[in-house]
């Protein structure tokens, strides 16, 4: 059985008085949570990795990134490294989201160059695929998700691709307030396993974690997780409330009992 992974995506949000405030809200209203059968990520600003960790270390919650450079150091200027990322105390990091495809110019050939970097220093990548509305209303979809999937993971092992979390996010609905169906969703995410299974075989895509990500919301959250190929959610603008993103959890471990 897969293990179900709920990611808050911070964005850029939060100064580090802030982050403390909400990784520790967070920490005292999750602290019962069975992380036997489910993960939860927060992903805050860079400037707040080191004191978000140290709110919740030896809690039930771990820490992500929002990007690495591919190489460990060098004259890269604005640039972090999967090796300064590990020992702030991150275990994943988000690679290719939309946001850094379309406003600073990711590309399939840097996000697999980010993936093997976050692979090589112990990082669990959580690979973002997902297609616009103009690419939607084309009927493309099918063909980004599998120009995504398939490039940014180009010459990675069986090894390395049980060691990734996938996460499928239509950018039509990221920060739009619109959400995919959850048939929608399940539609996306399965042809993305099927995808695996072509690039790998059929035992690797049934261990892949693919998680949904676009306005995801308490009120959502519950349909989506019981899709059969929808492993858990990438939260973006519910990820920076209390409340919100601990709703969230809960009711996505609801679906486990």
């Amino acid at each position: 059985m897969r293990k179900t992974i709920i990611a808050g995506n911070w964005k850029m949000y939060k100064t580090i008085k802030e982050a403390i405030e909400l990784s520790n809200g967070l920490k005292r209203e999750l602290f019962k949570l069975d992380n036997q059968d489910i993960d939860v990520v927060l992903c805050p600003p860079f400037t707040a990795l080191s004191e978000v960790y140290e709110v919740i270390t030896e809690s039930n919650i771990m820490l992500g990134a929002q990007n690495l450079y591919w190489l460990d150091e060098g004259a890269f200027t604005g640039e972090v490294s999967g090796k300064m990322l590990k020992e702030a105390g991150c275990n994943f990091v988000i690679i290719g989201h939309s946001e850094r495809r379309q406003f600073f110019g990711e590309t399939n050939e840097s996000v697999n160059k980010k993936i093997k970097a976050a692979l090589a220093n112990e990082l669990t990548p959580i690979l973002c695929c997902g297609e616009t509305l103009k690419e939607r209303e084309a009927g493309k979809t099918f063909d980004v998700l599998k120009d995504h999937a398939q490039n940014g993971l180009a010459g990675i092992s069986k090894e390395g691709i049980l060691k990734i979390v996938i996460a499928y996010e239509p950018v039509w609905a990221i920060g739009t307030g619109k959400t995919a169906t959850s048939v929608q969703a399940q539609e996306a995410h399965k042809f993305i396993r099927d995808l695996l299974a072509k690039l790998y075989d059929q035992e690797v895509a049934g261990q892949v974690r693919i998680q949904y990500g676009g306005s995801v919301k308490p009120e959502n959250i519950t349909e989506l997780m019981q899709q059969p190929d929808v492993d858990g959610a990438l939260v973006g603008g519910a990820s920076l409330q209390v409340a919100s993103f601990t709703d969230i959890v809960k009711k996505a471990a609801e679906v486990l009992k």
